[in-house]
């Protein structure tokens, strides 16, 4: 059964006018016995709807769908870019398996210091900004390990939406518009997104992406080999080496999916799952709820809003202080496992100062971290089946259209990944973010990631949530706030991702509010000694959960035209 409010009524009859309701606005909500399955744009929510109907299990579906999204959300994500993948199969079992972008072989910590200058833009726009991308070998193990459909059926769907086409909704159009001057640069993007007449295609067109269709055909027939080891890579290669790049054929074929242990961490009794190293999301969101289980956050929260969200707000402060320190790619670098320890949180706890905002000048120290270490624009996807098959997909290629780059002949988006380096220490990417030593980019290394698919069990250690999100580092803080509101708030789930969002990442010193946050609570939290100032949009999260009477509820962030369904 399908629910859904006379508010998301009239915002449909009002031709796409957002509508908020006391500062919510009205999610895409569906809840189902048998499945159900939340992403950003309906046509991919579909397609894994349509796996599970055929008999697939939730990890086809969210491949299915997450390949389509390469497709019909390609500013976000495609198997130009990367992933990060958590499930839990229907036996108990959990996997983690990452498709994060690796350097190239050829890569240099200054190889963005030109002309003995550091070029930032060239991080970010250009044939230098891309990590070899993994997704597509990340959703092929994926699919070997726990899904029950071969990748060329999952891979369908997307496959014909690149070669007929489908209909440019309003988010997609707005992002080509504004990220025109990006795509106008390279022949192979202009060839895609821009009209003969030189004008770029917009809301209510047709995009037909024949070379995408073609390249996802040729792994339909010869595996991810087609993709890694064939035509497509040699393409890439050449194109890199003829423009200024570093990327080359052998950067594909060497490039693998590797499986990592999931991070198993408990909160008020429940067991939080979430991603290792490269990253942090799944560290971080430990720490911080670590931190918060040392106080009685519903009752601070019934209270006061604004005190539940001051504490918050310093949990979020102090856990990015130390992202910006100790995370990295644990292959690499040493990522002490003190930071999820609860002694350490409780140690950090003590610094907060429930009444006003306090300075963090550096980050902390968590214990043992010499010897006690990690083994070596986005979306998310959520699915979920009856049969106790739960998915977080969280798939990216950077900011909007990554580097601005399609290889002519391929269709693929290339993303912007090595950005999530720290190109010098100290230096802010384009998120605002600064990092250490730890982050600094080496051959092979993965960049240090915000993606935070995380897994929620109950005290039975049965599957009760699944959340992740997009939004760079206001990843973390979403899943954060999503696992808050609805543990410890007992909000419904539609509400615990509708309502306005709050973020703080250390550097800079700001807290961001959401626009539709009232003024009053804007002036309380500065009265507190916070800087606070507006977020237009903190990102956007899926998330599916088990209702009390066992049924599948997912919801699909209001802020974007998303969907959720299921059966």
């Amino acid at each position: 059964m399908r629910t859904a409010s006379l508010y998301r009524f009239l915002t449909v009859l009002l031709a796409g006018v957002s509508l908020v309701v006391a500062g919510r606005a009205c999610a895409d909500t569906f809840v189902g016995q048998k499945f159900a399955v939340a992403t950003v744009n309906p046509i991919a929510t579909e397609a894994g709807v349509e796996v599970l109907r055929e008999g697939g299990n939730a990890v086809d579906a969210a491949i299915s769908a997450a390949l389509t999204l390469a497709v019909v959300d390609g500013h976000n994500s495609g198997i130009g870019g990367g992933c990060l993948i958590l499930i839990r199969t229907a036996d108990g079992r959990l996997t983690a398996i990452d498709g994060r972008e690796r350097a190239p072989a050829k890569a240099t910590p200054d190889m963005f210091v030109i002309d003995g200058k550091l070029d930032p833009m060239a991080s970010q726009t250009g044939p230098l900004a891309s990590g070899v991308p993994g997704a597509l070998a990340a959703y092929d193990k994926a699919a070997k390990l726990c899904g029950s459909k071969p990748l060329s059926r999952l891979i369908e769907p997307a496959r014909h939406a690149a070669a007929g086409g489908f209909v440019i909704d309003s988010r997609l159009g707005a992002v080509i518009a504004g990220t025109k001057e990006k795509l106008r640069k390279f022949p192979g993007t202009r060839a895609v997104y821009f009209k003969p007449d030189g004008t770029v295609y917009r809301e209510g067109d047709r995009l037909v992406q024949k070379d995408l269709a073609g390249t996802l055909a040729n792994v339909q027939e010869h595996g991810i080999d087609g993709f890694y080891r064939g035509k497509t890579a040699e393409q890439i290669g050449e194109w890199m080496q003829a423009n200024g790049g570093i990327m080359t054929a052998d950067d594909f074929a060497n490039y693998e999916a590797v499986e990592r242990t999931p991070l198993r961490t408990t909160y008020r009794g429940y067991t939080i799952i979430g991603f290792p190293p490269p990253s942090s999301g799944g560290v971080h969101v430990a720490e911080a709820l670590n931190m918060l289980e040392g106080y009685d956050l519903a009752a601070i929260n019934k209270r006061s809003s604004v005190d539940a969200t001051h504490l918050i707000a310093e949990v979020m402060t102090r856990v990015f202080a130390d992202r910006a320190y100790w995370l990295g790619d644990a292959d690499y670098v040493d990522v002490p496992r003190g930071l999820i320890e609860k002694a350490y949180a409780k140690q950090l706890a003590t610094t907060i100062d429930l009444d006003r905002a306090t300075p963090v000048p550096t980050h902390g120290t968590p214990p043992e971290w010499r010897q006690d270490l990690f083994g070596r624009h986005t979306t998310h996807i959520a699915a979920a089946d009856a049969a106790g098959n739960w998915v977080a997909i969280t798939a990216t290629i950077n900011t909007s259209f990554g580097s601005g780059v399609i290889v002519p002949g391929t269709g693929v988006v290339m993303n912007n990944e090595m950005d999530d380096f720290s190109i010098q220490p100290g230096v802010p990417n384009a998120f605002g973010l600064v990092g250490a030593e730890n982050n600094a980019i080496a051959p092979g290394k993965r960049p240090l990631s915000s993606m935070s698919p995380t897994i929620v069990l109950d005290e039975q250690d049965q599957p009760l949530m699944t959340i992740g999100a997009a939004g760079g580092p206001k990843i973390i803080t979403q899943v954060l706030l999503g696992v808050i509101r609805y543990l410890d708030f007992g909000q419904s789930l539609a509400d615990a991702l509708a309502t306005p969002r709050f973020h703080h990442q250390w550097r800079p010193n700001e807290l961001g509010l959401e626009s539709t946050a009232s003024d009053e609570w804007r002036e309380e939290l500065a009265s507190r000694g916070h800087r606070v100032t507006t977020l237009p949009s903190a990102g956007v999260s899926q998330a599916i959960a088990k209702t009390k009477d066992g049924r599948l509820m997912a919801v699909s962030d209001p802020r974007v035209p998303g969907k959720a369904d299921g059966e």
